[in-house]
């Protein structure tokens, strides 16, 4: 059975990092909420809701779906596999840039990811109903991988090899499934890694993290 000081702690012993955790709890809690009233995986009910749709976007200027949206899933397994890998990527990003740099990388990315799918799919004349915190955890895999270039091929555990492969079966793993929203996958990769550049740099030597 899982012990729940695993969940809030590293095995280190330290606190995991909070705003990650805070992200992860209000996805959860979405979650439950949408099926409390409805049903996550009816994708009318998932527009009601405040779902991503193309025409609402680009005509309805509808722009709150974007925000939304990313706190959205069709159903339980779209959340755990979302969660868990934020769960730990997060944690590294998090512990390596600070709180609200954090936030900037995560939000923004997602947003950007959910408006590029939007207007590509609406220009393809593709319609469909989309949710999902995937373009925003694309954006913390850009990220640290540009962070952990940046530091000389190294962070924490984190090496540029093992977060190319990461990245490549990621990118793979969507590219040959259907009813994945590869649009905002990219969009949030290439956005984190801009993003981390912009705002994600420290100084090389001295402390590990941003306090803030």
């Amino acid at each position: 059975m899982l012990d729940f000081r695993e969940i809030i702690y590293r095995p280190d012993g330290e606190l995991r990092s909070m705003t990650n955790m805070l992200i992860i709890a209000v996805n959860i809690v979405v979650f439950i909420l949408l099926e409390v009233l409805g049903s996550t995986e009816n994708p009318a009910f998932m527009f009601r809701c405040g779902a991503n749709y193309p025409p609402a976007i680009m005509e309805g200027k509808e722009y709150y779906r974007l925000f939304f949206s990313m706190f959205m899933h069709f159903g339980i397994q779209h959340l755990a596999n979302n969660m868990l890998v934020l769960f730990f990527l997060g944690d590294n990003l998090e512990r390596a840039v600070g709180k609200l740099r954090y936030l900037i990388i995560y939000l923004g990315s997602g947003l950007a990811g959910a408006y590029a799918s939007s207007y590509i799919s609406y220009r393809n004349g593709d319609y469909g109903v989309g949710a999902g915190a995937s373009g925003a955890i694309f954006g913390v895999l850009g990220a640290l991988f540009f962070l952990v270039i940046y530091h000389r091929g190294h962070l924490e555990e984190l090496t540029v090899k093992r977060m190319g492969i990461c990245i490549a079966l990621t990118l793979y793993s969507g590219f040959t499934s259907t009813g994945v929203d590869n649009y905002a996958h990219v969009t949030g990769l290439f956005s984190g890694f801009l993003l981390a550049m912009i705002v994600g740099r420290r100084k090389r030597k001295g402390k590990s993290s941003y306090e803030d």
